[in-house]
């Protein structure tokens, strides 16, 4: 951002110290590869009670409704706090506050492993949303600070493969572990396993200090950015993309076990085998729209061609797999997993650039804050649902019209990809 002399400091946003490690730094190639494992556990942790869903409905006896609120609790507390999330590391140090709240949900996670009871497993996904609140506002901080716009593609990529790895692996590795050894030690070495990370995050991850603090505090910077047009649809695009990935990560194991009738070994097989596609299919997007700006194409024609093209090829083959017979179903589903891949590697760059380093963990916040009402709506519904219907037919078409409301939504709502000039926005108000 860019102030002009005749600006008074008061009016002026809260910056962060522009000392910052650039991105050519070797020193950020690690960091980069500590955020894709963060966001790799990140996803497994959240996705975790999914693989064990089966068991634990069978071990407690509660009901599809039931369960689909345990699976839609963490999201109440995630939701909920990115707003706040998003101010925490614009105004503090991103380091120390993504390393308080990975140790946050990571105990959470270790935690659950012990517990016996519906209300407990409730109150403890609950608090891994606490934990796992400050992740996309850190990523987003991160990215948009060290990060230009010729390589946050694939910086967005690392980051999405990561969240695209952590339900593969966790369905792959967990479903085998869980079929073997139960649920409860799969929780408990997970969660304790992962505090390794915490050690070298300390150590390589340079500070980010913010400036004094100025005029504009949470309440404005969240006013300030409602009053873009972009900020409303990018919110529509990722409460979309959000219903689909989280449909699939809180319930793709029951379906592929109850409802295509796979062993636990099949199913970790196969929901691993989709999510690998997808994370494949986010790093080659992700490449390919960095150097197709750097050929000379616009931002704003390569970040949003492919995010709503990646939307509606995944709501197309959503709707095709819900219905195909047993043989036919895979494919459909593996190709909606790499169109999830297409789509998905640019819906953070854009916001990235949109905001600016300034106010991109605020608008970020935001962003997530709606996204992630999709995870308490995804999961719930299709509980529902399936109490009423027995299948999951209504659950993937009522998934893929979300979807196709988002590619609108990046095709006509979501305008250019550039920055905005904060320093005008909050002239005029």
């Amino acid at each position: 951002m860019h102030i002009s002399p005749g600006t008074s400091q008061k009016d002026s946003l809260p910056i962060a110290d522009t000392r910052l490690v650039p991105a050519s730094d070797p020193r950020m190639n690690r960091i980069l590869l500590l955020l894709g494992i963060s966001v790799l556990i990140n996803y497994i942790d959240r996705s975790n009670l999914s693989i064990a869903a089966p068991l634990i409905k069978d071990e407690l006896g509660i009901s599809g409704t039931q369960l689909g609120t345990l699976l839609a609790a963490f999201f109440y507390t995630y939701a909920l706090l990115q707003i706040p999330a998003g101010w925490l590391v614009d105004r503090f140090d991103v380091k120390w506050v993504f390393g308080l709240g990975f140790f946050i949900w990571s105990a959470a996670t270790a935690v659950t492993g012990e517990l016996h009871g519906f209300a407990a497993l409730l109150i403890v996904r609950i608090v891994l949303g606490v934990g796992e609140s400050v992740a996309f506002p850190a990523y987003g901080k991160i990215i948009g600070s060290h990060f230009p716009e010729s390589r946050r593609g694939f910086a967005n990529a690392i980051v999405i493969s990561g969240l695209a790895l952590g339900p593969a692996l966790g369905i792959f590795i967990g479903g085998n572990v869980v079929g073997r050894f139960g649920w409860r030690p799969f929780f408990l070495v997970l969660g304790l396993a992962a505090l390794l990370w915490l050690p070298p995050w300390w150590a390589w991850m340079p500070r980010i200090m913010p400036a004094a603090r100025h005029r504009c505090d949470t309440t404005a910077g969240v006013l300030t950015i409602l009053q873009q047009r972009s900020a409303w649809g990018t919110c529509v695009c990722q409460f979309s993309f959000n219903y689909a990935s989280y449909f699939l990560v809180t319930w793709l194991p029951f379906y592929l076990t109850r409802e295509r009738h796979l062993s636990m070994s099949q199913m970790a097989r196969t929901g691993g085998g989709i999510y690998l596609l997808f994370a494949l299919s986010a790093s080659a997007f992700g490449k390919l729209s960095d150097r197709w700006i750097g050929a000379g194409a616009s931002p704003t024609t390569v970040r949003k061609s492919l995010a709503a093209g990646g939307s509606l090829g995944m709501g197309i083959f959503l709707a095709i797999s819900g219905v195909a017979p047993d043989v036919a179903y895979l494919l459909p589903l593996a190709l909606s997993g790499i169109f999830m891949g297409m789509s998905s590697c640019n819906i953070w760059a854009m916001t990235q650039t949109l905001a600016g380093p300034q106010m991109v963990g605020r608008w970020t916040g935001v962003q997530n804050f709606v996204g992630n009402f999709a995870g308490a709506v995804a999961p719930w519904l299709t509980g529902f649902l399936l109490d009423r219907t027995g299948h999951f037919y209504w659950a993937f078409f009522i998934t893929t019209a979300v979807v196709w409301v988002g590619a609108l939504s990046w095709m006509f709502v979501v305008g250019p990809i550039k920055p905005v000039e904060w320093t005008d926005q909050l002239a005029s108000t």
